[in-house]
């Protein structure tokens, strides 16, 4: 039978009704979710996916998890046979996952009549804790099973009924079970909207012209990225960058890519050959993050209104050598290749870019999401607490503009968490919150700068952090200086003050307070002399 060709009116309206629904997924899960971290930081994301398989939406929200996502609902359906009702649950790095705190839900979504999924709708979102040795799930660990509970592929829900079992499982191996067993409810929920909404589209085009639409919205996508790699020069494009150690040993850590272009093919290749070998801390990155990052950096070349399905990948391929740090082997340690790896590979794949359109390609962001983790004994409610943020630092400044000021940049899409909900939250008085004065790169057009954020705690606590460029700060390009390092200062009762490492956890005392001066962006241009 001929495939129905849709025309471009209709798909715009379909790619539009899409993405809706995986921003009505996301919404849904904001305002059910328990946790500061979901609720106020927005630390999760949702997609929709064809019956492939093959991410057709997504919605406006983190971009390493979204890149990522597909690996974990192709993990899940080559792990088992989903049936109507059923709802599967994974976390595992090593199976398409990020890190263990970040947990997948995927929801198979079947029409009347039919034996298979036609469809699969899937939240990801960041608990502020799933166990290990850290309050909060992430520090510097030396291998995986010291960062928390590991999920694989398994139904949380079987025929339309909680599998209490997996529930309790999931629950005796975390700090915070209520917060959690709430904050997967609200996944829950979310992937149900979207099913929901699904169904609404079968409805208003039928099942088969539905399945044409998700086939050309694919297609169109990677039209457009072909066409946009048609536009570049040909060339094999490299960089180098390091990050400042793994928090074992002071060694600086190499990333390097090389990028080759073919206008005529209108096609990528992606190859991190060179990047150092895996290492003993907690930075490693797993393929998936690596794959998420080059979709990132990639989907950035085409306009806003771009549709961010698994066509734009078709192009372009990505090769990380096994055994490395973009690509780790178990049992490494991944809680900072999330966070902490995932921004520099950005960096690096920028700064080869910058190599094809230098009057494309913004200098670089403060490279790091400055993870801070704080857990303990809430006294005021005589319960355990686990907080966990990532902290916003400067943007690069960018051809024809300044970098913008106290922003979280690239990998992560999160906000912070405002200072009335984390002092209502959390035994905390938060002293200082303000831009970093300067810390920007000096250019043609200047460095966002970073920011400063002084928090008291108010209980004795387990303080951990996770955190680069300290050492090695953010370029600068065409000319413009690199920002300023990051800094977090521990300043004791007394007064005494001692800087931290960037990854380390230690054991604070109530009327602490946890300094972090967050990193700014580099500069872009030479600097006009006055």
């Amino acid at each position: 039978m001929k495939r129905h060709e849709p025309d471009p009116i209709e798909l715009a309206i379909f790619q539009s009704s899409v993405h809706s629904i995986a921003e009505e997924m996301g919404a849904a899960l904001r305002r059910t979710a328990i946790s500061p971290n979901i609720k106020e930081r927005r630390d999760y994301s949702c997609a929709l996916f064809d019956r492939h398989r093959r991410v057709i939406a997504m919605g406006d929200h983190m971009p390493v998890h979204l890149g990522s996502m597909p690996l974990s609902v192709e993990a899940v359906v080559k792990a088992m046979k989903l049936n109507r009702g059923d709802l599967a649950i994974l976390n595992d790095p090593y199976a398409g996952g990020t890190h263990l705190p970040d947990i997948t839900l995927v929801l198979p979504v079947f029409l009347d009549g039919l034996e298979e999924p036609s469809f699969y709708a899937a939240t990801r979102a960041h608990h502020a804790d799933v166990g290990g040795m850290f309050a909060g799930s992430m520090g510097p660990a030396r291998e995986i099973f010291q960062e928390g509970i590991r999920i694989p592929p398994i139904r949380l829900v079987t025929g339309g009924v909680m599998n209490s079992d997996v529930l309790s499982l999931i629950l005796l191996n975390v700090r915070t079970p209520r917060e959690r067993e709430g904050d997967l409810e609200a996944q829950i929920g979310a992937c149900r909207v979207g099913e929901r909404r699904i169904r609404e589209l079968v409805d208003k085009y039928g099942a088969t012209k539905l399945d044409d639409l998700s086939e050309e919205l694919i297609s169109y996508s990677e039209r457009l990225m072909r066409a946009e790699l048609t536009t570049m020069p040909e060339g094999r494009f490299e960089a180098e960058d390091l990050m400042d150690s793994d928090g074992v040993t002071d060694d600086p850590i190499t990333l390097k890519v090389a990028i080759t272009l073919d206008p005529k093919r209108g096609s990528a290749a992606i190859d991190f050959t060179g990047s150092s070998p895996q290492v003993g801390g907690s930075i490693n990155a797993v393929y998936a993050i690596t794959y998420s990052a080059c979709y990132y950096v990639f989907r950035c070349l085409l306009a806003e209104d771009a549709p961010a399905t698994a066509g734009l990948m078709n192009p372009i391929t990505v090769f990380a050598p096994e055994g490395t740090i973009v690509n780790a082997r178990p049992p490494a340690a991944v809680a900072g290749g999330n966070v902490e790896c995932s921004q520099r590979i950005v960096d690096v794949l920028l700064r080869a870019l910058a190599k094809a359109a230098p009057d494309r390609v913004p200098a670089a962001s403060c490279g790091t999401m400055s993870n801070l983790t704080i857990g303990g004994w809430d006294p005021r409610v005589d319960a355990p607490f686990t907080y966990y943020e990532t902290t916003a630092g400067g943007m690069g400044a960018r051809p024809g503009m300044d970098g913008i000021d106290g922003i979280h940049c690239h990998m992560t899409n999160s906000l912070n968490t405002p200072v009335e909900a984390l002092e209502y939250a959390y035994p905390f008085r938060v002293r200082s919150y303000r831009y970093r004065s300067g810390s920007g790169g000096a250019g043609e057009y200047k460095g966002g700068d970073g920011i400063i954020r002084e928090i008291e705690l108010l209980a004795d606590a387990q303080v951990t952090l996770l955190g680069d460029r300290r050492r090695f700060q953010p370029y600068g390009l065409a000319g413009g200086e690199g920002g300023a390092v990051g800094i977090t200062s521990l300043i004791q009762a007394d007064g005494t003050t001692e800087i931290l490492d960037a990854k380390t956890s230690i054991h604070a005392h109530k009327n602490d307070r946890i300094r972090m001066e967050t990193p700014g962006g580099g500069g872009w241009g030479r600097s006009t002399p006055k």
